[in-house]
């Protein structure tokens, strides 16, 4: 087996997480150049939106970069469910003297049925792309080998990995249950092991024949070292890097995570749809109340958690964000993102 590192084109075994509406063009680039691998998320960028940050990592120097998308099942539609779930939530809009959508809607495309994303990919030919929720069918898998583009995909468990594995990726994210954002389980509405990130390493790198890259709680050096003595040949970062000077994250944002509400994350489908873990905030609290209540399908419940964020900025409430972050939070730490990659570098022992 290749060392992942030479597989990446990467000196170092760090992987900064993808993010939507958090990591950047920047981010990515300052990663990569410091001998990470750096990640664009464009899974809720259409494809003008992901054309535009293809060219702006580029303009920053020509780094091996990831590009991430969204390999969800499409969401099926239910009337009645997205109804009873905009009237559960007008309370909370009136307050801020608005109204709620009247309709819901798909706002993002699955990559598995998004050939438009799949053609600009083809033509950008990035080093690497990653797959969350799930893996493209085997046509398109086939497409992006034969450009010569490296494959990851995330996993919460080892049938989803085996999966992937056979799919013909890579390597295998292993997405545990610290992870902030989005769970990756390519079924959203099946019990979910919430396996742990160690012991998640462990189980896939005795089961798999590709590579293991650890996510989820990860924070300093020492994590990664833990993960890679477990087997891991990398690790993947996210939540590190929330608090970063290239980091997308508003102000509410980063003073929740640098202050109390790091210590108190959760995980919850009231944003979006599916289940994520997230700093535990007001919107985490309204979701919590409506328990039992039928949510919508993700991601068209994030349609209305987005409106619902929009109006609370706006009024200058910050707490219905989504505030996604992980156990590891309070290890958070402020400072361009370059110079913590290579302080993680540094505080490796292995």
């Amino acid at each position: 087996m290749a060392e992942l590192t030479d597989l990446l084109g990467v000196t170092l075994p760090i992987l900064q997480a993808p993010m939507a509406g958090v990591s950047s063009p920047a981010m990515a680039a300052a990663v990569s150049g410091a001998g990470g691998l750096g990640a664009i998320a464009v899974g809720a960028a259409g494809v003008d939106g992901a054309r535009a940050m293809f060219a702006d990592v580029r303009a920053l120097g020509n780094h091996r970069f990831n590009v991430n998308v969204f390999v969800h099942t499409p969401p099926r539609r239910d009337a009645a469910a997205e109804a009873g779930w905009i009237d559960q939530w007008r309370p909370r809009f009136a307050a801020f003297g608005a109204t709620p959508p009247d309709r819901l809607n798909t706002i993002y495309t699955s990559f598995a049925d998004d050939d438009a994303m799949l053609a600009l990919i083809l033509a950008e030919r990035p080093a690497v792309v990653s797959f969350h929720f799930g893996v493209p069918d085997a046509a398109r898998i086939a497409a992006l080998r034969a450009a010569g583009i490296v494959l990851l995909a995330s996993a919460t468990s080892v049938d989803e990995a085996r999966a992937a594995q056979a799919a013909g990726v890579h390597a295998v994210i292993a997405q545990g249950w610290e992870a902030g954002g989005h769970r990756g389980t390519f079924d959203a509405d099946a019990p979910d092991a919430q396996i742990g990130t160690l012991a998640l390493v462990r189980l896939l790198s005795r089961a798999l024949h590709v590579p293991v890259i650890a996510a989820g709680g990860i924070m300093d050096g020492a994590g990664i070292d833990a993960a890679r003595a477990l087997g891991a040949a990398a690790a993947q970062l996210g939540t590190a890097y929330i608090a970063c000077d290239e980091s997308l994250a508003d102000a509410g944002y980063r003073a929740a995570l640098l202050g109390d509400a790091a210590h108190h994350t959760t995980v919850t489908r009231a944003i979006s749809g599916r289940a994520a873990r997230c700093l535990a905030n007001r919107f985490t609290a309204a979701g919590d109340a409506l328990a039992g209540v039928m949510i919508p399908a993700y991601p068209v419940a994030y349609d209305l958690g987005k409106a619902l964020n929009a109006v609370a900025r706006a009024q200058g409430e910050p707490g219905f964000g989504a505030h996604w972050a992980g156990q590891g939070a309070p290890l958070a730490r402020t400072m361009p993102a370059a110079a913590l990659t290579l302080a993680l570098a540094a505080e490796m022992k292995r």
